[in-house]
């Protein structure tokens, strides 16, 4: 295994960008990593968005509800249930490196990819760590309303999820994005889904940063991408066009397909 700070870095963020390109630019950041370019670390904002988890049903959506309230819907290439990225009430991020560079192991990836999340957390002056022991699933479509696991599920100081994490494996990098709660609409959230979930059993589940910190959402977003810069050693950057290219590619050919959103698993 390579040492991480002996890896070349760019920060790039926050970004606002479709769904679909924003999951494009992902599977171009490891196409970079893994032919011998920058590794990366971002923080970026979606649109109003549903992303849903590589072996979501379709059928669990409300397709209805998500185009009468203009949330567009993608799919990730990671598992889990389905998040609803709010605009300002989400904040993501994504890190990207060579897999030859980390541990082979899952979990010990998970462990070095989370800490520059829990250190940006009590940065952020919230009281934030691995959930201690798992947790039954409330409603299994939604991510957030899934069994917590202590590998990638973060909580709040009451115990309410305020992180989700997930990895997958490309073009020999290794990806990992998460979403940090900083505000909850859970009406919104839970209208995404057949099978009406319930919007107050999600507060009992879900906590976000606001309800913990007095910090705005510029200085989390600011505290979260400073606190990636700082682990990965990393300097300010972007995409180049030909990056930009590929991702538009990716973005028209796959993500916004309906044989990718909508496909059954």
């Amino acid at each position: 295994m390579t040492d991480l700070s002996a890896l070349e870095w760019r920060v790039v963020g926050e970004e606002r960008r479709p769904g679909p390109l924003t999951m494009a630019l992902e599977e171009v950041a490891a196409e970079t990593a893994a032919d011998g370019g920058p590794a990366t670390v971002r923080v970026y904002q979606w649109p109003d968005t549903l992303s849903l988890g590589y072996n979501q049903d379709p059928e669990t959506i409300d397709w209805d509800y998500c185009d009468r309230e203009g949330i567009e819907v993608t799919r990730r290439p990671t598992g889990g249930g389905a998040i609803y990225h709010d605009a300002v009430g989400d904040i993501s991020y994504g890190i990207v490196a060579p897999a030859e560079a980390v541990p082979s192991d899952l979990m010990e990836c998970y462990e070095l990819f989370c800490e520059p999340v829990l250190t940006a957390f009590a940065g952020m002056g919230v009281d934030a760590d691995f959930v201690d022991a798992e947790r039954e699933a409330i409603y299994h479509p939604a991510c957030y309303l899934r069994a917590l696991h202590p590998a990638h599920d973060i909580v709040g100081p009451d115990d309410r999820k305020v992180s989700g994490n997930a990895q997958y494996r490309q073009r020999d990098a290794v990806i990992q994005h998460g979403s940090l709660s900083f505000s909850l609409r859970p009406e919104r959230h839970c209208g995404c889904f057949v099978g009406d979930p319930d919007p107050a059993r999600f507060r009992e589940r879900v906590g976000a940063i606001d309800e913990y910190a007095d910090i705005s959402r510029a200085t989390a977003v600011e505290t979260l991408r400073s606190t990636l810069a700082e682990w990965a050693g990393a300097s300010e950057g972007g995409w180049t066009d030909a990056e930009l290219d590929r991702a538009r590619e990716i973005a028209d050919e796959k993500y916004r397909s309906d044989d990718w959103v909508r496909r059954s698993p």
